[in-house]
């Protein structure tokens, strides 16, 4: 059953007020979330640690052996330890907590009269919501019209087969179950595959059918990347490998003095110096922080892998319209079938007579609730110019619509007005209704000309045809009605602003922009040149790219960067192929029959506005906003992210070569211990927030966009950089427990204290070193990230109080030793971390950002 005559304008839907009332009554529209890890959840988690349970069990060997101060400071480390992560990890749950809501179903619904997008989870009962082809349905609803609607509901029903609807003729109809056909209900988690109708909300969250049954959909997806497999594949080996030595050097010691105590003291010391805990930790951060700042540029990233893959992102298939373009459409220029041509100024008020009828059936053929901007656009111009005229039919309704389709490129709709019979528009791409107008050789040469004047303009053109059919039935096929041609609408879209700088951005970052649309191959040609896009290939159209086989097409997209009159099913086609030429490939789309190259792409790309949920959910970011620049800024953040984050591995790496070694060597040379847990834990609280925050939020490398993509295959820890790190390491190594050794026959704790004050300077050092590899010591002071300086300032405030209180020097194992010794092994410790900014200054380190 079709919509009914009267306007949608009838329907006001729920005052704010009410709205307000009943979230507090009914709740959010959200199904319980097994998989959210409250505070007791996280600190389970971090109570089963492996350091947590080395410093306790640390902690507990000093208490047996009577040491209460080393025993309960330990204590109060461990305690301090599990209070970072915790903070960290909530940061980071309520980071997904909030990506979770952008990534719920958008809802339209009517409130105080006028539409209104709004997360799905805002849905209440008594809610007025529009549907459409290719929306999740957010909540069980009646259907108060219904314009040709089918639903997928196997989601609730296990039948793969999409259902008709009907509107509910009376709120006797009792709520029935999912399935079947003719029911006039929609259930959430549904996907309506054809029609748009208005549905009143029934149930939402856990009552709706859904909600019973237990599923959840929307989430946020953060599932395990290549690259966490990879980092927990490397801790697996760092660990056992840590804990095998451990053991040995405990056995090591008890044999040389006989002491057990001793022995698990000094293995309990190098586990926690070997065990990488910092590295998933340190990823996860990344990866949840690194989705929280892309929202912030409107991109939502649904799947982690998108923000690994984004800085090696080498092809960008964008659509035209709404992308490069602004999509908002203007009537620009009309074309009557007797070849009358007039071009439609902004300012424009009225018509001449010629292009009313022309106008009049392209409202006729559009729907009456446009949601199509090339409708919105016609509608507009009706409304301005029509209005009050005997063109313009309120009280007219639509009797059938025959719905344009992949196959045949125009939708006709048959009105039932006062007089008999009935009044059939159509409207699509020009061929289409040439096609069904069955035009004369002559007229059709003369219409092409025509749209090649008005596709050259950078127009978009759509055609219109109208008839009459006596009745009284309906014939099943557009073809079966008398169409007449009308006349031609050429639409402009402007390009956005913004578009040539990025597409020149991206030329800069080796990174290949291709315009994929449905657009006249002239069209698309104007439009490109605008854009800044390479035309040197020319234009590949779909006709074409179906004639080729895969080799060729893969062998044409070397040069071709313009794609014009594309199927959305072609696109898959086209992303195949870009990959079978090694291109990491980033594609966008919004409609149902875009998910398949969405899916298939490396990076897909929803436009979340426009985008339809099927769009959403196949894709690995979503545009909040459907513009390409947020393309380019994702691209510029990605490539952000992952040098940051191979720097904080990098320094995670480094600054473990000299505490593990300085842990093992000794002992191992015959000299007194260096190293007690609390050591350790002094600098894993320097070692935590450095990798994990101070590293997150460094500004890009300057040029970040003037360097080609990186190899997807290329690993977070390259032959290069793990060199790199563990040469860091091993001069830190090298230079203090040199200094170590030398001031031994000072004493024991008056050298201990000596080589951990040069070790604390060399580690803060390295943090500054490593904040970039392209940029100098110097001119990295004004790169603004305050938690470096808070950092620092804490740890370096800690050491002193370390070293100048009597207590705590009791608790540190050190010695009073003179200021100028001291500044020395914080010079000696510096000096063995800064050196590397003599290579840097050559350039010699810029290949590892």
């Amino acid at each position: 059953m079709n919509e009914p005559a009267a306007s949608l304008g009838r329907f006001q839907g729920l005052a704010s007020a009410e709205v307000r009332q009943r979230l507090q009554r009914f709740g959010y529209n959200e199904l319980p979330r097994g998989d959210r890890r409250d505070f007791l959840a996280i600190l389970r988690s971090v109570l089963a640690e492996p350091m947590f349970i080395l410093l306790l069990a640390a902690a507990g060997l000093y208490l047996l052996l009577g040491d209460l101060g080393q025993g309960l400071l330990l204590a109060a480390c461990a305690l301090l330890s599990v209070g970072l992560v915790v903070f960290q990890e909530r940061r980071s749950e309520r980071v997904l907590e909030k990506l979770s809501d952008l990534a719920s179903p958008r809802a339209l619904v009517i409130r105080d009269g006028r539409e209104e997008r709004i997360p799905g989870r805002e849905v209440v009962p008594g809610d007025l919501i529009l549907v459409a082809e290719g929306d999740r349905v957010p909540a069980d609803a009646a259907l108060l019209t219904c314009h040709g609607i089918s639903a997928d509901e196997s989601l609730l029903t296990g039948e793969s087969v999409p259902v008709r609807k009907r509107i509910r003729l009376t709120t006797d109809d009792a709520v029935a179950l999912p399935g079947g056909e003719d029911q006039p209900f929609v259930y959430s988690g549904s996907l309506i595959t054809q029609g748009q109708g208005l549905a009143e909300v029934l149930a939402t969250g856990s009552a709706s059918r859904m909600g019973q049954i237990g599923l959840s959909l929307g989430k946020v997806n953060l599932e395990e990347t290549p690259l966490q497999r990879a980092i927990g594949r490397l801790v697996r080996v760092l660990a056992l490998t840590g804990f095998g030595l451990s053991l040995a050097l405990a056995v090591l010691v008890v044999r040389e003095t006989g002491d057990w105590w001793e022995g698990l003291l000094a293995g309990i010391t190098l586990a926690m110096s070997a065990l990488p805990e910092e590295f998933p930790m340190v990823l996860m951060v990344f990866l949840a922080l690194g989705a929280w700042r892309l929202s912030r540029h409107q991109v939502l990233a649904r799947r982690a892998a998108a923000i690994e893959t984004l800085g090696a992102a080498t092809v960008l298939c964008v659509d035209k319209t709404g992308t490069l373009t602004q999509n908002r459409m203007t009537v620009a220029r009309l074309y009557a079938a007797d070849g009358a041509v007039l071009t439609v100024a902004p300012e424009t008020a009225s018509l001449p007579e010629d292009f009313h009828r022309l106008i009049e059936f392209a409202i006729l053929a559009s729907r009456p609730r446009a949601v199509d901007p090339m409708e919105s656009a016609v509608h507009r111009l009706g409304a301005k110019t029509l209005a009050g005229s005997e063109h313009l039919h309120g009280d007219w309704s639509v009797a059938e619509e025959y719905e344009l389709s992949p196959r045949f490129l125009a939708m006709s709709q048959a009105w039932r007005g006062e007089a008999s019979g009935f009044v059939v528009a159509a409207k699509g791409a020009p061929e289409a209704i040439g096609d069904l107008c069955h035009l004369a050789p002559e007229a059709a040469t003369r219409l092409a000309a025509a749209v090649q004047d008005m596709a050259s303009r950078g127009l978009r053109v759509i055609a219109v045809a109208g008839g009459h059919h006596p009745g009284p039935e309906l014939p099943a096929e557009q073809h079966d009605f008398d169409f007449d041609l009308i006349g031609l609408i050429g639409l402009a879209d402007p390009l956005r602003a913004s578009v040539p700088a990025a597409i020149a951005e991206c030329r800069g970052a080796g990174i290949t922009v291709a315009m994929v649309t449905g657009d006249y191959a002239a069209t698309a040609e104007a439009i490109a040149r605008e854009a800044g896009l390479d035309l040197e290939g020319g234009v590949l159209s779909g006709g074409e790219l179906a004639a080729l086989d895969d080799r060729s097409l893969a062998e044409r997209l070397r040069r071709v960067r313009v794609f014009a009159r594309i199927m959305p099913e072609q696109k898959l086609r086209l992303v195949e192929a870009f990959k079978a030429n090694g291109e990491v490939v980033a594609m966008t789309g919004d409609g149902v029959n875009d998910a398949p190259a969405l899916k298939a792409a490396h990076i897909g790309v929803a436009m979340g506005r426009r985008g339809t949920d099927v769009a959403r959910e196949a894709a690995g970011l979503v545009l909040l906003e459907d513009d390409f620049g947020a393309i380019v800024q994702a691209v510029r953040l990605g490539r952000r992210i992952f040098g940051n984050l191979r720097k904080a591995m990098a320094y995670i790496m480094a600054i473990h070569v000299p505490i593990a070694g300085l842990a093992l060597l000794p002992l191992l040379i015959g000299w007194p211990v260096l190293f007690f847990p609390v050591h350790i834990v002094f600098l894993e609280m320097i070692i935590d927030p450095v990798c994990s925050i101070v590293f997150e939020g460094e500004p890009e490398e300057p040029g970040v966009m003037r360097r080609p993509p990186r190899k997807p295959t290329e690993p977070l820890f390259a032959r290069v950089s793990l060199a790199f790190s563990l040469l860091q390491g091993g001069v830190v190594l090298a230079a203090v427990l040199l200094l170590y050794g030398l001031t031994l026959p000072a004493g024991t704790d008056i050298a201990r204290g000596l080589a951990f004050t040069a070790l604390v300077a060399a580690n803060l050092a390295l943090v500054l070193v490593n904040r970039s590899w392209s940029v100098g010591l110097w001119r990295s002071f004004g790169r603004r990230n305050p938690a470096v300086w808070i950092v620092i300032l804490a740890a370096g405030a800690v050491l002193v109080l370390a070293l100048g209180m009597a207590s705590l020097r009791g608790l540190f194992h050190f010695a009073p030793s003179n200021p100028a010794a001291l500044l020395g092994a914080v010079a000696l410790g510096a000096g063995a971390a800064f050196w590397l900014e003599i290579p840097k200054a050559f350039g010699l380190l810029r290949r590892l950002g």
